[in-house]
């Protein structure tokens, strides 16, 4: 019987998340036949490797989410180790929880991306560093932490600064419209969700609480917008060369015409698998399963650790 690790909860603003992600995954794979063990990774890096050796896991399922989770910190360790792991790798994971890097990437690939600004939080006190309405997130977190909208009007500049407790500050244009999502496996865009909320965009609430958003599969927009923004997604997926899955976050400006509003904000490498998460929904409306979507992305660990072994052997030989 193959024995995976699931790996859960963790150090980052985003540990509830992970729990509840791990725990549904942990279920999946029971279900689907696996020896199932769960560790949930303390500040004691020596006690988390021994916890991890200790289970002799065949893979290890990354459901961390944020720092030390998805910036590729775990993923060096379990190299390290040579355990096979679910989602992306250390370079990959690392280039995406840095949303300015991440946006260098997809703009080198020639994917839609909008201009930004980085700065500290002494400018944001000081000065919009752009025209309102502008956005300010984290440059690295997930989960829509620490993401503010400034509009015309709004007041809220200093006191954002003046709590902000996140590090480095991307700035960039708040773009109107409809905020669409696409998942990725390997190589397959699975298809197009829209996600509609009463907040005042899709935050930590809506993504995560019960009723805090409403997800339609599939997306009601035009054929030239799906098949762009499951285009850009299986691209900017190939760009930042993640593995297994991901899922990509867009806006879409739909008072231009065609795909021409689209844009990409960010390549999600540890979605949320959660009762509420997008990815698994997207799997199910492609006729996959949860426990089969669990059992692939560990079956798919599995395949890609044999393949870097091989070529570790084949260097070593040469």
């Amino acid at each position: 019987m193959t024995r995976v690790t699931v790996l859960l909860g963790g150090l980052s603003s985003e540990r509830e998340v992970s729990l509840s992600s791990g725990r549904e995954i942990a279920a999946a794979l029971r279900e689907a036949g696996y020896e199932v063990t769960t560790l949930d990774p303390g500040p004691d890096l020596g006690a988390v490797v021994a916890g991890i050796a200790s289970s002799r896991p065949d893979a290890v399922f990354n459901a961390l989410h944020g720092r030390f989770g998805e910036d590729g910190s775990i993923q060096g360790v379990l190299d390290w180790m040579g355990i096979p792991y679910t989602h992306s790798g250390l370079r990959a994971s690392a280039v995406a929880m840095d949303k300015a890097a991440a946006k260098a990437a997809f703009a080198a690939a020639g994917l839609p991306v909008a201009m930004h600004r980085l700065l500290a939080a002494e400018e944001l006190a000081a000065a919009d560093p752009l025209p309102l309405p502008y956005v300010v997130k984290p440059v690295r977190e997930g989960s829509s932490v620490g993401v503010f909208i400034l509009r015309e009007g709004d007041n809220r500049r200093s006191e954002i600064a003046a709590g902000w407790s996140w590090g480095e500050i991307i700035a960039e244009p708040y773009i109107p419209g409809r905020e669409l999502t696409v998942a990725v496996m390997e190589d397959r865009a699975l298809a197009v969700t829209e996600i509609a909320t009463g907040h005042a965009f899709y935050d930590y609430d809506a993504k995560y609480a019960d009723g805090g958003s409403r997800h339609v599969i599939p997306a009601q927009v035009p054929d030239a917008v799906r098949d762009r923004a499951m285009a850009v997604a299986a691209a900017a997926h190939a760009a930042l060369g993640c593995r297994g899955v991901s899922r990509s976050d867009f806006r879409w400006d739909d008072s231009r015409p065609g795909a021409e509003g689209l844009v990409l904000l960010e390549v999600n490498t540890q979605p949320g698998m959660t009762p509420t998460s997008l990815v698994p929904e997207q799997a199910a409306y492609c006729g996959i399963s949860f426990p089969d979507l669990c059992s692939w992305m560990v079956q798919q660990a599995r395949h890609d650790g044999a393949a870097r072994d091989r070529g570790k052997e084949l260097r070593n030989a040469a």
